[in-house]
């Protein structure tokens, strides 16, 4: 549960690492605290967190996303299983459950990598809505989740590439989902001046 307090909407969040050796316990598994620690940092909103480390097999990371979004999940973040690696079937499972697939996620999560390392191109991260939620796919790497998120900043602390976190509450908002509030210093989200509430007394 995340340290918020205040008239904020309540949001059920669902996050999955997927990894054959992680999930089998060979190694542990880092991207389940990576995920809950930056949304925890990145949103004013109290969180629940339903949090799955499972294998890398198509059917069951379709069935655990179709759980997650039974559950009530606004939104699902999955880490792994993105790349071109014959085990690598993230993406396949999760357009296999969508009602729309939201290609702009995955074209900036690249842009941002790219400024890192050209071999951002192999990635295939994709986001999607299945009924009222969001479900992305991200990096497997902790420092690469936040960098995604987050985006990134110049030695002023200005945005130099935005993040993608910045187009979720939004996104949320238009599928009928909760409305979230993010920490500006983290991630500020953006929403036309139609969309943001006013502020709420505490």
């Amino acid at each position: 549960m995340s340290e918020a307090q205040g008239p904020h909407d309540t949001v059920k969040i669902g996050i999955v690492s997927i990894s054959d050796r992680a999930s089998s316990g060979v190694y542990e598994d880092k991207g389940l605290p990576a995920l809950q620690d930056w949304l925890t940092s990145a949103l004013q909103n109290p969180i629940t967190f339903e949090a799955r480390l499972i294998p890398d097999e198509q059917d069951g990371i379709s069935k655990t996303l179709v759980e997650l979004v039974d559950a009530g999940c606004a939104l699902v973040l999955t880490t792994g299983g993105t790349g071109p690696a014959l085990r690598d079937v993230t993406p396949e499972a999760t357009l296999a459950i969508a009602d729309k697939e939201m290609p702009g996620f995955g074209e900036q999560m690249r842009r941002i990598s790219l400024e890192f390392v050209p071999t951002a191109i192999l990635s295939r991260q994709v986001a999607v809505i299945r009924a009222q939620t969001l479900v992305i796919n991200l990096p497997g790497q902790p420092r690469a989740i936040a960098e995604t998120l987050e985006g990134l900043k110049d030695a002023q602390g200005q945005s130099k590439v935005p993040g993608i976190f910045a187009a979720v509450p939004y996104c949320i908002d238009l599928i009928g989902g909760p409305y979230l509030e993010t920490v500006d210093s983290v991630c500020k989200a953006f929403r036309p001046k139609t969309a943001i509430r006013p502020p709420r007394p505490a």
